[in-house]
């Protein structure tokens, strides 16, 4: 089996797999004061509720944003599960050319997002990622990763509305009932929950135009699941599509070495 770690800046989604399969996922807290033996003993608890056994796993693979993380989840694959883990970055084969200036700037979970997008339903696509950022990545129809668009993300929008405000609270983020508030929370929700959706669908609009026709607009991440039914642009929400990514890749890399 193989387990599969998307290191984010709020949570690590783990996933594991069995062949194609997602047989189970689970996500905790990013911590970067975590050392390996906790996450291990994080993880290994977590696969013993759910009677799975960490014996049968075969390989890792790592996608990361939080680079003083990504030793520590290595050492973690290495010392409790006797895998090397890969991780996403230079030397490793994604199939999906990279046409960014700098290829390095690409965080790996929008690569790893990109790939499956584009192995599960072609090409041009746009990816939205529903993160601590929103994120938006073109696809070409030819399967390369041309670039895209980082916003805010909701919680990080409300966060500096509480934070940087003398009489604003930190509020909830939900849809509210109207769009006119009458209280100065159902004024913030409004303004947030009314103007993020805004946000995502001119950003896709803008981002379809320099693709062409027929486009597929796949939506992953946290947030994603509350709002993507609000967005009709959005042809499909895919929770664990890094995560799906991230087990292609590995696939191929595998492949190549055989």
């Amino acid at each position: 089996m193989l387990l599969a770690f998307d290191v984010g800046n709020t949570t690590i989604a783990i996933g594991l797999f069995r062949g194609k399969k997602l047989v189970k996922s689970w996500k905790v807290k990013t911590d970067s004061d975590k050392t390996g033996d906790e996450y291990g003993a994080i993880l290994l608890n977590l696969m013993q509720v759910a009677g799975l056994q960490t014996g049968k796993i075969s390989g890792a693979i790592i996608s990361s944003v939080v680079p003083p993380l990504t030793p520590v989840v290595e050492e973690m694959c290495r010392d409790y599960f006797g895998t090397a883990a890969s991780v996403v970055g230079p030397g490793l084969k994604t199939g999906m050319p990279i046409l960014y200036e700098n290829p390095l700037e690409v965080g790996a979970d929008r690569i790893a997002a990109s790939v499956a997008a584009f192995e599960k339903y072609g090409g041009p696509a746009i990816v939205v990622d529903f993160g601590t950022a929103t994120t938006f990545d073109a696809v070409s129809a030819k399967g390369e990763y041309l670039g895209g668009a980082i916003a805010p993300g909701i919680q990080i929008a409300a966060e500096a509305l509480y934070l940087k405000t003398a009489r604003l609270p930190r509020i909830e983020i939900r849809k509210p009932k109207r769009a006119i508030g009458r209280t100065t929370v159902s004024s913030m929700q409004s303004g947030l929950y009314f103007g993020y959706i805004g946000l995502v669908t001119n950003t896709i609009e803008e981002v379809r135009k320099e693709l062409g026709k027929n486009v597929r607009v796949i939506a992953t991440g946290g947030f994603g699941s509350r709002v993507a039914a609000e967005l009709p642009a959005i042809e499909a929400y895919e929770p664990d599509l890094v995560l799906e990514g991230l087990r292609i890749i590995h696939a191929r890399n595998r492949a190549a070495r055989a």
